[in-house]
């Protein structure tokens, strides 16, 4: 038995309404027109072939549509077809309907297209974001996809400009204003990667801003505190010159008078106990008889004494100089009192 013309296909396809595989269209009037525009497609690309399926929304509705699976051809005959799904959206012709470039790993789609997501395939053209019927259609729809990707190709990131684009008045509207849309995303796209590499810029800078920021503020509480401290012992300082002038003041005039009114020694202006003032005199004597024992060695090395002379004052001397440093040492460990 031979298989059924895509004709017979589809109008059986749409008339059974009662099976659980039965198509969500309900008007007969618009299986009137999907079944026109789909046997236009199929005349116009023979390519392509009916085919019925189960296709979920993003919403998770599912339905049972009808679609055609084929590939195009664009003029460049180095670049690879494109295999296409469009499906008929339940509501068709008033919606547009949904076209899905194939993926395959072998050749997949550049991330930057400016029509085709490169992650599902998903085809949004400006023919099918602008759809309004009349007087869109499918057949008009896969001629502008074809001119589409003749200028940027789905699985390469080389655009071209074929000839008829050169001159604006050799275009029609609809394909000046597809390249327009698509000069536009590959600005925003390299728009979009200067500003990443900006911001990325400015984001270190900020890191190295805040940073310095850090740093200084610490040097500034550091120096804070620093300042503190010397106000702290400028004011010590203050304090303790105000003692002295006011012990200046009371006491300094007295003690000059003191000294010029009568003969006295310069230990006597200063307070001082028994104990201080023995062990000032005893380390006095200790340092004046070593003075004279240098003497005495000078005197002896220049022959101005005799050897014996010179033993016997060295003996005198160092027996006094012993009790002197003996009776220092004793002051020194008795607890004084000033």
């Amino acid at each position: 038995m031979a298989p059924p013309s895509p004709k017979e296909f589809i109008e059986a396809a749409l008339v059974a309404a009662t099976t659980p595989y039965a198509l969500s269209y309900t008007d007969s009037k618009q299986k009137w027109v999907i079944l026109r525009h789909l046997l236009s497609l199929l005349q116009e690309f023979p390519g392509f072939k009916p085919s019925t399926g189960r296709f979920m929304h993003n919403d998770g509705t599912e339905v049972n549509l009808l679609r055609a699976t084929g590939c195009v051809h664009v003029a460049n005959s180095t670049t690879p077809t494109i295999p296409l799904v469009i499906w008929l959206h339940e509501n068709y012709p008033q919606k547009a309907p949904l076209v899905f470039v194939s993926l395959h790993p072998m050749t997949p789609i550049h991330r930057h297209h400016p029509f085709v997501d490169n992650t599902t395939g998903a085809t949004s053209p400006p023919y099918i974001l602008t759809w309004k019927y009349p007087p869109c259609n499918l057949s008009e729809l896969l001629r502008n996809l074809v001119q589409l990707f003749s200028i940027d190709h789905p699985f390469s990131y080389t655009l071209t400009t074929p000839a008829c684009l050169t001159h604006p008045w050799l275009v029609s509207t609809k394909e000046a204003l597809d390249r327009l849309v698509g000069m536009l995303h590959y600005d925003m796209v390299a728009l979009r990667a200067s500003t990443s590499d900006e911001i990325e810029k400015l984001s270190l800078l900020q890191e190295e801003l805040k940073r310095r920021d850090r740093f200084i503020t610490s040097m500034v509480a550091e120096l804070g505190e620093e300042r503190m401290r010397l106000e702290e012992r400028v004011k010590n300082w203050a304090e303790e010159t105000d003692r002295v002038e006011n012990w200046l003041r009371v006491n300094d005039g007295r003690s000059i008078m003191d000294l010029n009114a009568r003969d006295v020694e310069i230990e006597d202006a200063f307070e001082m106990d028994e104990t201080s003032r023995g062990r000032l005199e005893s380390s006095a004597a200790d340092l004046a008889i070593e003075e004279v024992m240098y003497k005495l060695d000078k005197a002896l090395e220049h022959e101005a004494v005799s050897f014996d002379s010179y033993i016997k004052q060295v003996r005198s001397l160092a027996r006094q100089q012993f009790f002197h440093r003996c009776d220092e040492m004793a002051s020194t460990s008795s607890p004084t009192s000033v």
